[in-house]
């Protein structure tokens, strides 16, 4: 069955490059991005890892764990960090699973149903496993991205979007379009008109259906 918004992110545990690792136990309360490749020394996905590991810091900052996964084994995922981290100029201080028998791949709903997977694949037999996973504190998938081969993921709209996630959990907001941190939010519809007029002094009223507000504190 296909992973939808709100199910509970499947859970497994696989080795990688920072050991053993329970997906839900190494998540704990924290958000968590998980992040699928095709095939360990690939361009597009050095790329990828090296946006990450830059990117270690902000994620770390808003509570965020990391982990990525590709197809191969450990010992490669091993010798592939050291081009990554000459790539980014960055360490790669996040797990790297190897899913060499694609359970992760299966359980996340990443390869078409008619994939066929040869001994000696090539990253063509599982180009659909370029996956990122947005999962909360309760373990239940935020957002789910799926991109092709030939285009890099923007992992600054990835942390854009887990910005807006964390801005809007639990509350009764939504972000407009392109959205950044600092700017108004959406009041939902479930807040009536007046309500809002009452609980946010800087309601702006675009449209009868389109209230905007900072958000609280």
């Amino acid at each position: 069955m296909s992973l939808r918004i709100n199910d509970i992110a499947p859970d497994f545990t696989a080795e990688s490059t920072e050991g053993t690792i329970s997906f839900h136990d190494w998540i704990g309360d924290s958000y968590a991005i998980l992040f699928s490749h095709p095939k360990d020394f690939t361009p597009v996905c050095t790329t990828e890892f090296g946006a990450v590991s830059r990117l270690a810091a902000e994620f770390a900052r808003r509570g965020c764990k990391v982990a990525g996964v590709s197809v191969d084994p450990l010992e490669e995922h091993l010798k592939w960090k050291a081009d990554i981290e000459a790539y980014s100029g960055a360490p790669v201080g996040f797990p790297i699973f190897a899913d060499v028998d694609l359970a992760i791949a299966k359980a996340y709903d990443m390869m078409p149903a008619e994939a066929v997977l040869p001994d000696g694949r090539a990253p063509a037999h599982t180009a659909t496993v370029r996956s990122t996973f947005i999962i909360g504190p309760d373990k239940r998938i935020r957002l789910m991205l799926i991109y092709p081969m030939s285009v890099g993921r923007n992992f600054d709209e990835i942390l854009r979007a887990l910005d807006a996630i964390q801005a809007t959990d639990g509350v009764p907001f939504a972000t407009p379009a392109d959205w950044r941190p600092g700017e108004k939010v959406i009041v939902a519809l479930s807040v009536p008109t007046d309500e809002a007029k009452a609980r946010f002094p800087d309601l702006e009223i675009v449209l009868p259906y389109l209230r905007k507000t900072q958000l609280p504190g």
